[in-house]
Parts: structure tokens; C-alpha cells; sequence
């Protein structure tokens, strides 16, 4: 790390070009001869980024911050603050460290954290960090961490590990036997050190395909961030056989959606055609697949098996989006021109031959204000316009 990065006069540069445009900036005359004039501008990208994900860090003087893709791709603090809460205890090792976020808020939950980065420029970084952020029961180690483990050799209530998405051989990736490290391949390996290990893994990664890739495996927390799924984080429990609890979960500002269900489980669906409500299940439950269970735990009727929409007679409380059906209408010609061309709406297709884009230019709709109108296909296997007015519940 280039501790010049911290001098008052480049830090007050930083500060006062946050709102600046970044590219234009870049082609103007270095000011600091003692640092490239790249790394400035990247840390100008990097905190620009950091200001939503991670606010509290952007408001603490003399960060340092890798490039802004790693930005991009460290934890957002909100995130990285619930998972904190599942953990607890003495100790915990996180044996991919990464810029550290993920660490730095385990150590508010646990006594003693190891931060493990392979790259050495990140390790001092994240070092550096969390001497500023006054962070004292962190240790941080560089190297592999999977041999820093072994070096170590001592037990940890609680192994963490996010592997890299990356393979030299085949670029992006997202099964686990093909990250680094390979965690299905070394399960038995860190069971010698802890008894339970959370391993994060890409939002992308199917569950089915990550429940038959591990073992052991108690809870899945499928993660969602204002509705969008973030990542996938699976708990591992040495000698567990149970059933496994699949959790979908929503953070919003004010408050966390949670909801479970049992994967192995056989829920009873009840179906029909569109009633008084409509619900649309948020992001995180959408990503579980657990579509029989939403009903069935929420007492909604589906509209079809493949249509991922919910109805009933009486308000439920849900944790998705909540709608009042004011009109059903077939998808018909007359009836579209009628209702749709030319309006302004919010539009949503849901197991429809049309996209919301092709919807969109075939009927000249523009953006929505007040009214929705989803494209369905209903019980009958008709094809459905469903109106409504969105009822505020998140």
C-alpha cells in the first residue's frame, strides 16, 4: 500500500473531487508527484462507489481503498451486518479475506477474528484499515488461506470462506468445485479446525446444484439487499443430516424480511384465477424456488405453476409486493388497444409469450405512475391482463 495515499493535502483532493467527473479529471495534470496519478483516481472511483455500499467507511477520514471493481464486489455493509448476527462465539477465521468488510463486522459479534488475503498489496490495505477503524481483535495474515489454517493449526468456532469466482483455466465461474478454494473438495480438511463453516457463494449458483456440491449442509440464506439478491450463504455443520432450512432474506432500511421453509418438504399449492389481491414475491424468495411453499406458508392461491404470482380474497400480510386487483381483462386485441395504448403504466410479465420491452413498443405504453398491469397466464392457461394499485408494504 502506498501510505502517501493518507498525506492531508491528497486525502482533502480525494474529499473535495467525490462529484467531479472522474474521466475528465484523469486527463488533467498530476498535483502529487509522490503518487501516480492513477491511484488517485482510482481512489476517487473506489470511494464514489463506496459512499452507498459502504457508508460508514466513506465517512471515516484516511481510508484506503483497492480498485473500484473490488469495490464492486466486496460485501455491502448492511449485508455483511446481518451475517455478523449469525455468528458469534471466540473466534472465527475468514480464509478469503478480500478487502475485509465481511471481517471487519464479524469481529463485532466475535472475540477474535483472522483476515487471510493471498494478494499482499490487499493485505496491507486491509491492515492499514483496520488500525484507522480502531479495530483491535483482528489479525491479518498473508498468504493462501487454506495453509495459513494449517500453520496455524488451532480450532475456530466458526471457519469463513468466500472463494474466488475466478479460474485461470475457466474464467468466471460459479459452481464450487471449480472456485478457489475448492471447498467441496476440502470440507474434511477444515473440519479438522472448526465444526461449523459458512461458505458465500454467487447469487447465480443454483441451490440444488450447491446442496449436492456440499454436505453436512443445516441453512441456506438466500441474501437480498432492497430486493436484489446478493449472495448465497450456506452453514455447514460437521456430522449434521437433517433436514435442511432454506431462508429467504429481504434487508431493507427499516426492517428484514425472513422467510423459511424446509427444503425436502412436500407443500400443498392451492390454485386460481385472479381474486381481489395480487402478491409478487420478492427477490429472495423468488431465488429459493420454494414457489408451493410461498403459498402455502402465506395462505395464497397461485395462478399457475409457472406463473410466480399469488392471489386471495382477503388481505394477507406478505413480505413481496402487495396489489389491489381493481380489473381482469383476456389479452384480446380490442381489449389492448382499449386499455393499454398510449397509457401510462407499470407493466410486469410473468409466464407471457411478450417481453416488457416488446409490450411496450407493440402497444406504445409508457412508464407507469399510479396503475399496474401484469401479463400473465392464468389458471385456464389463458393469457391475462391483471390492473391493480400497489398497496404499500415494505
Amino acid at each position: 500500500m502506498n501510505i502517501a495515499l493518507v498525506h492531508p493535502e491528497i486525502q482533502d483532493f480525494i474529499n473535495a473531487s467525490l462529484d467531479k467527473d472522474v474521466f475528465a479529471l484523469s486527463l488533467s495534470k498530476n498535483k502529487f508527484s509522490e503518487v501516480d496519478w492513477h491511484e488517485i483516481i482510482n481512489q476517487i472511483k473506489a470511494k464514489q462507489k463506496a459512499k452507498t455500499k459502504l457508508p460508514s467507511w466513506f465517512s471515516k477520514e484516511n481510508i484506503v481503498y483497492p480498485s473500484p471493481i473490488s469495490i464492486e464486489q466486496s460485501t455491502d455493509e448492511q449485508v455483511a451486518n446481518f451475517k455478523a448476527n449469525l455468528f458469534g462465539g471466540n473466534s472465527l477465521i475468514d480464509i478469503s479475506g478480500g478487502f475485509g468488510v465481511d471481517s471487519y463486522y464479524f469481529s463485532k459479534t466475535t472475540a477474535k477474528v483472522i483476515h487471510c488475503e493471498i494478494n499482499a498489496e490487499l493485505s496491507s490495505l486491509v491492515k492499514h484499515n483496520f488500525e484507522v477503524l480502531n479495530t483491535l481483535n483482528i489479525d491479518c495474515y498473508t498468504g493462501d488461506g487454506t495453509e495459513i489454517l494449517k500453520n496455524l493449526n488451532q480450532r475456530f468456532d466458526t471457519i469463513y470462506v468466500d472463494p474466488s469466482r475466478r479460474n485461470d483455466a475457466k474464467g468466471k465461474v460459479f459452481l464450487l468445485n471449480d472456485c478457489e478454494p475448492n471447498v467441496p473438495q476440502n470440507l474434511d480438511f477444515y473440519f479438522q479446525f472448526s465444526s461449523k463453516i459458512f461458505v458465500k457463494t454467487s447469487p447465480m449458483l443454483d441451490i440444488s446444484v450447491g446442496i449436492s456440491e456440499l454436505k453436512n449442509v443445516k441453512n441456506i440464506y438466500c441474501i437480498a439487499l432492497n430486493n436484489e439478491v446478493k449472495e448465497l450463504l450456506f452453514e455447514i455443520h460437521q456430522n449434521y443430516n437433517d433436514t435442511i432450512v432454506l431462508k429467504a432474506i429481504n434487508i431493507h432500511k427499516h426492517k428484514t424480511a425472513v422467510f423459511e421453509t424446509i427444503v425436502s418438504k412436500t407443500y400443498e399449492t392451492t390454485y386460481s384465477e385472479p381474486v381481489k389481491y395480487l402478491y409478487e414475491p420478492n427477490a429472495a424468495q423468488l431465488k429459493t424456488g420454494a414457489f408451493e411453499a410461498i403459498g402455502c406458508v402465506f395462505q395464497l392461491n397461485k395462478l399457475h405453476k409457472h406463473t410466480h404470482l399469488y392471489t386471495s380474497k382477503t388481505l394477507q400480510n406478505f413480505d413481496g409486493r402487495t396489489f389491489e386487483i381493481t380489473h381482469v381483462l383476456p389479452y384480446h386485441k380490442t381489449q389492448a388497444t382499449e386499455y393499454l395504448k398510449n397509457k401510462n403504466l407499470h407493466i410486469n410479465s410473468r409466464n407471457f409469450p411478450l417481453s416488457v420491452a416488446e409490450l411496450r413498443k407493440k402497444w406504445n405504453i409508457n412508464e407507469g405512475k399510479d396503475e399496474y398491469v401484469f401479463f400473465i397466464t392464468t389458471l385456464n392457461n389463458e393469457k391475462t391482463m391483471i390492473f391493480c394499485k400497489r398497496i404499500a408494504n415494505e
